[in-house]
């Protein structure tokens, strides 16, 4: 028997309540929680509304369009993988739908970014299958051909 795998803390833990959503980012898409109840979204799904509690949750596509509410460059990180990645940035981002999600931002140097500038959802494999949702400019390829 060779040695124990080392876990990957990188890598999400998918359990039954979030394995859809872990299969629809695998395929691309960034899906969010709507309470049939209340009517409002929310982000991470969760099998209950965090605003009135039902358990009337449908999982909706996002369309991945939205703008940057804040953000922070990460240059020290004592955990692997992310000491791997310094720098990066962390940011939160405000979806179309009215939601805000904790991502990373791509493909712009971090001192081009603005707050309220508007970003793009796009994924990053982070291992064979495991897709996480990022954002980028919206004006990325724009960007790239300059």
């Amino acid at each position: 028997m060779g040695p124990t795998p080392k876990p990957r803390f990188d890598l999400p833990t998918v359990e039954p309540e979030t394995q859809t959503f872990w299969e629809a980012a695998r395929r691309g898409q960034l899906l969010i929680a709507q309470c049939l109840d209340c009517g409002r979204a929310h982000y991470y799904p969760r099998p209950h509304c965090v605003y009135c509690w039902s358990e009337k949750v449908e999982l909706i596509p996002s369309r991945g369009i939205g703008t940057l509410y804040t953000y922070s460059t990460v240059f020290i990180n004592d955990l692997p993988p992310f000491n791997e990645r310094v720098p990066y940035v962390a940011a939160q981002v405000d979806l179309e739908e009215g939601v805000r999600v904790t991502t990373n931002v791509v493909e712009c140097a971090a001192t081009e970014l603005r707050i309220g500038m508007a970003v793009r959802l796009r994924f990053s494999e982070i291992a064979d299958g495991v897709a996480i949702p990022v954002f980028e400019p919206a004006d990325a390829e724009e960007r790239s051909s300059k």
